[in-house]
């Protein structure tokens, strides 16, 4: 027995006609409430010009009309009742007949907060009533999330980061993973994970990419309130927490938003406009204003209902333009003739402003891998408003140069140079994802050239170039461990590997560039403005050398010397814009991160010999496949009466790896030659 019962008011109807309301999950759904003494459910659902929505459920025994809810008297096309005696966790849909004695649709709950855990389908009656305690986060987040703050993201997919092998090696759920991510997370030093989508999917293997609940998280590891616990817990610990979410297509799965009333309702109904050919899913309409509060609500949920400090929007590109993996005559042009979605675009930026006009100190991030300009310009400066783009162009073109025979390497250096001429025409995230290590791409480490040795060094001098390079920060789950394989969803993470010395070299060196991010603001300060960056040389093809400068406010820099081939280089020449002592704060080729110890002096004195645009220089040692970080020391070092300081090499020289002269890469490490670079006349 359906009991007339309605929670919405008529400005809410007319928001969500408009496009404008933004708290639908406070509207649609199911509710547990009591009615004149009654306990019971109310439920709201939007099926337009349909002839009967029920509530099938255990309650009734799964019997569509046994409990039909009653339309609206308006044209709103929501239907609702209350249902006196139906419980909290009942499993339930809605039967839904276009025609009179037309078939039943069977449906979950397009606003459900719980579904059953796949394959079963059904949503679920939830209440939680979870007590946060991250205020001290929530009220320091704006700070911590300005833009020249540290930003160093730790990419998870939560059903094969670790697994339970005691129980049939089973996902870990939320309650575990608050404790055994959280104390990793902060022992590694990121500042934040991103969460692959955690919203109700049917298929685990899309890893969260095709959406049927969106707004649950996936009860496969838990409840909701075991989800909030889990961000709870990561914020009491100083760590963000940023959802992965896909507003671009969804699944068309049937017990699905796909064709729910029979007809197209959230999805366009022209194929050339909505199907995504790619994914084998549906586009949603962003011009129909009902899916536009649907999408909008959905946004400002995750962000107030579970606190993530950021959404990491996917497939933007895949929303921009009509033509995006079509072929000619297999797109729909828009008004003008162009390429350009405009409702998507036009939604974009209404989200955008929704997000950061309501919610403080949280950050929108675009997957978007075009030309596409002024991602991350405000609104009304015409940008699409989001606060940080994946660095696309910098991941494929740094990956490709890594990928080369460092023999080669000369003739392919404006790979690594070409992305510091747009790097700050956006606010940019350097993402090496999970995208770069699945479908048969391999492993990070899986794409370096060499002996094992050089394939371990040149993966070290990948991460400290990504660190001194401006530009947040992001590596998917494995990375930090050197792991050999492809990732692969179906299992754990190879924690194994840490028993091996090269593979914790490489965890060891991640957790020491993380510590140096937060700690020195001249690699974050100015990390999206070209204020932050310098160049001394990047012109030295012939030794594949580059040298650049890092700065913050205080003007302190931080010295940056590459080295992108596998021989050692003394008496190596570099400017320096600071007479005194410099000392090496980093060097990929420490023993400690599993290098060969070719390291230099303790302290470098600079030498008043103006050199490649610096009025002071200093010779060091080049370490093989190596990266050098140097930093002034205070004033009163620099003041220490000190005669020449020596660069010193630490290393023995059967470990070092040397190129062959056949032109392949030795198979060994065996000696290398120390070059040595003339000195040029001043």
């Amino acid at each position: 027995m359906v009991i007339p019962h309605s929670q919405l008011t008529d400005f809410d109807v007319h928001l969500f006609r408009e496009g404008r309301h933004l708290r639908l999950f406070e509207k649609l759904g199911s509710f547990p409430v009591t009615l004149d003494g009654l306990s019971g459910t109310y439920f709201a659902v939007w099926a337009p010009g349909v002839e009967e929505v029920s509530v099938i459920s255990d309650h009734n025994y799964w019997t569509p009309g046994s409990d039909c809810l009653l339309p609206r008297g308006d044209e709103s096309g929501i239907w609702e009742g209350f249902i006196p005696g139906f419980g909290v966790d009942t499993a339930y849909k809605y039967g839904i007949r276009k025609s009179f004695g037309g078939i039943v649709l069977e449906k979950g709950d397009p606003m459900a907060r719980l579904w059953e855990s796949p394959p079963r389908t059904a949503s679920v009656s939830y209440q939680d009533q979870y007590a946060w305690n991250d205020s001290d986060w929530m009220k320091s987040r704006a700070g911590r999330h300005a833009f020249n703050s540290p930003m160093s993201v730790y990419e998870v997919h939560l059903g094969s980061w670790r697994r339970n092998p005691e129980q049939g090696s089973r996902s870990l759920f939320y309650r575990e993973l608050a404790l055994e991510l959280t104390e990793y997370v902060r022992d590694m030093g990121y500042t934040h994970v991103e969460l692959m989508p955690v919203m109700e999917h049917p298929f685990f293997g899309s890893w969260g990419y095709q959406i049927t609940g969106y707004y649950a998280p996936s009860s496969r590891f838990g409840s909701p309130a075991d989800f909030k616990h889990l961000i709870d817990q990561l914020h009491q610990a100083g760590i963000g927490v940023i959802l992965d979410w896909v507003p671009s297509h969804f699944p068309a799965d049937a017990h699905g938003l796909a064709a729910f009333t029979g007809d197209r309702l959230y999805e366009y109904p022209d194929p050339r406009k909505g199907y995504q050919p790619d994914w084998n899913s549906l586009i949603f309409d962003y011009g129909r204003p009902e899916v536009r509060s649907f999408l909008l609500s959905n946004a400002l949920f995750w962000l107030e209902e579970f606190h993530a400090d950021g959404l990491r929007v996917d497939a933007v590109s895949s929303m921009l333009y009509l033509d995006y993996s079509r072929s000619e005559g297999q797109w729909l042009p828009n008004r003008y003739g162009g390429n350009e979605h405009l409702e998507a675009v036009s939604f974009l930026r209404e989200l955008n402003t929704e997000v950061y006009g309501r919610v403080e100190g949280v950050h929108m991030i675009a997957e978007e891998s075009t030309s596409w300009p002024a991602v991350t310009k405000p609104v009304d400066h015409g940008g699409l408003g989001f606060g940080f783009k994946w660095m696309m162009g910098w991941m494929h073109d740094t990956l490709s140069y890594f990928k080369e025979n460092p023999l080669y390497r000369s003739y392919h250096q404006d790979k690594l140079t070409f992305g510091l001429m747009y790097a700050f025409s956006e606010q940019f995230v350097l993402a090496l994802s999970h995208d770069e290590v699945v479908h048969g791409k391999g492993s990070l480490l899986g794409k370096m050239p060499g002996d094992p040795w050089q394939m371990f060094a040149n993966l070290r001098l990948l991460f400290g170039f990504q660190f001194a390079h401006p530009g947040a920060k992001l590596h998917f789950m494995g990375a930090e461990m050197g792991q050999i394989s492809e990732w692969n969803h179906d299992s754990s993470l190879p924690w194994h590997l840490l028993n091996e010395s090269p593979n914790l070299g490489i965890q060891t060196l991640m957790r020491r560039l993380n510590a140096l991010y937060r700690t020195e603001p001249a690699l974050y300060a100015y990390q999206c403005d070209a204020r932050g960056f310098q160049w001394v040389d990047g012109t030295d093809r012939t030794q594949s050398v580059l040298i650049f400068l890092r700065r913050d406010q205080s003007d302190v820099p931080i010295v940056v010397v590459g080295h992108f081939i596998p021989s050692v280089v003394e008496g190596y020449r570099i400017g320096v814009p600071e007479e005194g002592v410099y000392e090496e704060i980093l060097n990929t080729d420490h023993p400690e991160f599993g290098g060969s110890g070719v390291l230099n002096a303790q302290e470098l004195r600079s030498e008043p010999i103006p050199y490649q645009g610096m009025p002071y220089s200093l010779m060091l040692t080049l370490p093989p496949l190596g990266i050098v970080y140097l930093k002034p020391k205070s004033p009163e070092a620099n003041q220490k009466p000190t005669g020449a300081t020596k660069v010193v090499r630490k290393s023995r020289a059967s470990r070092l790896p040397a190129i062959e002269s056949g032109g392949g890469l030795g198979e060994k490490a065996v000696s290398a030659k120390t070059t040595k670079r003339k000195k040029k006349e001043e």
